[in-house]
């Protein structure tokens, strides 16, 4: 059973480490994957070997590493954690295999970032168990090959399209997709937290910042602790008026909109009746980079219906001059399209 946290002891130091699941059972969402998590994970330790290579990916704060630290929690493992940028030479990725245990698993988090020389040495050590290494240079050049014990790679990505084939192809436990959660589930996963965190939540207030925390169980946690603290701070309950208080404070609207992405759909009514406009306009206009607007904005207002992507640009949909009270022009939408 979770223990509930006691910031008197120190103990709430790492919220986000504390709020994760500690078992299969505590995981709210994801069901499938689930399933077949265990399904292959319980025949592994029937025939005492290592789980094959697995590899996550989706939007960030779905739960890709807790499923990692909860794999190695349920066949017993220890986990070694490092991520993509952070692997720079080959010998950096040669001294985390040489030192791993049996059946232990490593955890590279966005491995989209690796690089592609030190991709290439990791095949050999995800299919058949070595570690080719070549010491010298030029004529004088030879290759020592270091057997490494049975070990679990388990791989995140939030840029599944930056992997490579051969890269992808090696991962025989299988590649899974996470998927967002529903608002059932993100209320479970609020609910929880409250308690782990000693927070009195009333019903209203568990489904209101569930309503605004992006079917992403990371913002649902955040916005939590942000709401808790404003309740705190006012010497009451975390009720449904508190959540609404702070939640405008921080600028977090009924749809879960931050005020960046709010700008963005202002801009396109305000200054091109709504649209079409190109990206890069969009990101002049904003003073933001592309790659910002395409990434972390769009994904969300798209997938709420506020914004839609068309050969000839970015256009606010009706959805979306309704939510920020704007009249819809005649000659946006309709004839645009």
């Amino acid at each position: 059973m979770s223990k509930k946290i006691d910031p008197q002891n120190g103990k709430d130091t790492h919220l986000d480490q504390a709020l994760r699941p500690s078992s299969f059972g505590e995981y709210v969402g994801q069901e499938k994957i689930k399933k077949n998590l265990q399904i292959l994970l319980s025949a592994a330790k029937e025939r005492e070997h290592a789980p094959e290579h697995l590899l996550f990916y989706g939007p960030p704060g779905l739960g890709k590493t807790t499923l990692a630290h909860l794999i190695a929690k349920e066949i017993g493992s220890g986990i070694k954690i490092t991520s993509g940028p952070a692997i720079e030479k080959v010998g950096d990725l040669a001294s985390i295999l040489t030192n791993l245990t049996p059946k232990d698993v490593l955890f590279i988090d966005e491995i989209h970032r690796l690089n592609k020389t030190i991709e290439e040495v990791l095949y050999p050590a995800m299919e058949s168990g070595v570690l080719d290494i070549i010491i010298g240079k030029g004529p004088s050049a030879r290759t020592i090959q270091l057997e490494l014990p049975p070990f679990t790679l388990i791989a995140a990505t939030t840029r599944m399209a930056l992997l490579s084939s051969p890269l992808r192809s090696r991962f025989g436990g299988g590649v899974f997709r996470l998927e967002f959660y529903t608002q059932e589930e993100i209320e479970k996963i609020i609910g929880r937290s409250a308690k782990l965190l000693g927070v009195e939540a009333e019903s209203g207030a568990i489904s209101e910042i569930g309503k605004r925390s992006r079917f992403t169980p990371r913002i649902a946690n955040y916005l939590l602790k942000r709401c808790r603290d404003f309740a705190q701070v006012q010497k009451e309950k975390l009720s449904k008026k508190i959540v609404d208080e702070a939640l405008l404070l921080l600028g977090v609207d009924t749809l879960g909109l931050q005020n960046a992405d709010r700008s963005l759909l202002t801009m396109l009514i305000d200054k091109f009746n709504g649209g079409p406009v190109g990206l890069s306009t969009i990101a002049a206009a904003l003073s933001e980079d592309e790659g910002t607007v395409e990434e972390v904005h769009e994904p969300y207002l798209m997938q709420l219906g506020l914004l839609e992507r068309t050969p000839r640009g970015r256009v606010v949909t009706d959805r979306g001059f309704v939510h920020l009270d704007k009249k819809i022009k005649e000659n946006s939408q309709g004839k645009l399209l």
